[in-house]
Formats: structure tokens, C-alpha cells, sequence
């Protein structure tokens, strides 16, 4: 097994095995270049006519043919069963900023688990991108321009506190939990400023909004995607 780590310097998109929209690939690839695939993903992008930088995952999902269509340098293969290949990924790829497709809008256990990976990883800026959606762990401080009325939803996979401004029903004051109080279906009065107490805060906001929530998690990253990354470090 590979025990090098994938650091790049620009936006990545990652592509997983499950649900996959005619244009999420496309999407997310217009503003994260450089393509990482989680085991199966590798073989929706194979069929999209692209070729992964990376394949990290226990290899599980991916057939033989699909395996040996990709250069054996760019196969990590991480044979462990304890975590899902969205984790693994998380773990072993260095990024401004990752856009995540093909893991919303498929199997509601594989959505709840990527949900979980966000959580655990919350100094990953990660993005899921899903067919109306787009679901992100917001960092402590989060400054984003959204249109009057847009929705905003924050779901807390933890207990946890906060504050905001320029949501409809701001969450000052109120403890938020997974078994208690939840705030779906908020509404955006125009920019949207949230902190948090600590981690654990999942922001659901629509598609439409993917510009702004990607110029939020890494100011000038994107800009900077024509720009060419470096290769693998040794961990």
C-alpha cells in the first residue's frame, strides 16, 4: 500500500460511486480542476471521459477492467473496512477546497454517512454538491452573500451554539442538536453571517448558491485554479 499523501494547491473535485447528475461532473470540474476519484467514482469518471489524478479507496466498487484502464501510480488503495472511501479520501488529500459529487441523491445511508465524514473533518473544506442542494460543515465564521429569500438550512450533528445575522430567525441564544432543535427551512434576508461555539453545524443552501459558498470556504482558490498544482508528498 501507497503510503503517500495527495497534496494539491488548487480546488478538487471528488467523484464518488453513488447519484450523478448530467452536469454535477462538469460543474464541479468548471471550478475544481484537478479530479480525484473515491473507489467506484472512478468509473463514472472513466465513462465521462476523464482519467483521475488519484483512485483512494478499498477498491471494493471498482471492477478489474475499470482498475486496469488507470495507471498503477495513480491507485491508493487503503484495504481497511472501518471507514467509507468518502473518509478516506478526507484523510489523504490536501486541498484549498474539495467539490464533492456523487454522494447526495442516491442511498439515504450513504448520505447520512457522508454527512459524518463532513463533521469529522472539520478543517477540510468540503462541499457536497447534490441535484438542488449543496451541503457543507461550516467553519467557525462563515460570511456568504445570498439572495433575499434563499434557504438556508443548519442541521447540528452535535449540540452546539451560535449566532447570526441576516437569517429570518437567528439561532442567538439557542442550543441546536441532532435530538432537539434543528433550523431547516430559515430564510436568507440577504448576506448571512454565522459563528459557531465549536464544529458539528451542517449548512444546507441551494444550488444556485454554489459561487458564493465556494468563494466563503476559500477565498481566492478558485481564482486560482487555471494555475498548475504539485504532484504527490511523501507522508
Amino acid at each position: 500500500m501507497k503510503t503517500e499523501i495527495r497534496n494539491f494547491a488548487i480546488p478538487v473535485t471528488l467523484i464518488g460511486g453513488g447519484a450523478l447528475g448530467a452536469d454535477d461532473l462538469a460543474v464541479a470540474l468548471a471550478l475544481a480542476p484537478r479530479l480525484v476519484a473515491a473507489d467506484g467514482g472512478a468509473a463514472a469518471a472513466l465513462s465521462a471521459g476523464h482519467m483521475p489524478e488519484a483512485v483512494i479507496g478499498d477498491f471494493d466498487s471498482l471492477s478489474r477492467a475499470d482498475r486496469d484502464r488507470i495507471p498503477p501510480e495513480r491507485l491508493f488503495p487503503i484495504s481497511e473496512q472501518e471507514s467509507t472511501d468518502f473518509d478516506k479520501v478526507m484523510r489523504t488529500v490536501s486541498a484549498p477546497l474539495m467539490l464533492a459529487v456523487g454522494f447526495l441523491g442516491a442511498r439515504v445511508d450513504h448520505q447520512l454517512a457522508a454527512f459524518n465524514t463532513l463533521v469529522r473533518h472539520p478543517a477540510q473544506r468540503c462541499i457536497l454538491i447534490g441535484p438542488g442542494e449543496v451541503v457543507f460543515h461550516a467553519p467557525p465564521r462563515l460570511a456568504l452573500d445570498l439572495e433575499l429569500g434563499a434557504v438556508v438550512s443548519l442541521f447540528p450533528m452535535c449540540r452546539l451554539t451560535g449566532r447570526s445575522q441576516g437569517l429570518e430567525w437567528p439561532i442567538d441564544g439557542l442550543e441546536m442538536a441532532p435530538d432537539g432543535r434543528v433550523g431547516t427551512s430559515n430564510r436568507a434576508l440577504g448576506p448571512v453571517r454565522i459563528e459557531t461555539d465549536g464544529p458539528g453545524l451542517l449548512v444546507i443552501v441551494p444550488r444556485s448558491a454554489l459561487g458564493a459558498v465556494t468563494r466563503a470556504l476559500a477565498p481566492g482558490a478558485v481564482g486560482a485554479a487555471s494555475m498548475p498544482g504539485p504532484g504527490p508528498a511523501r507522508a
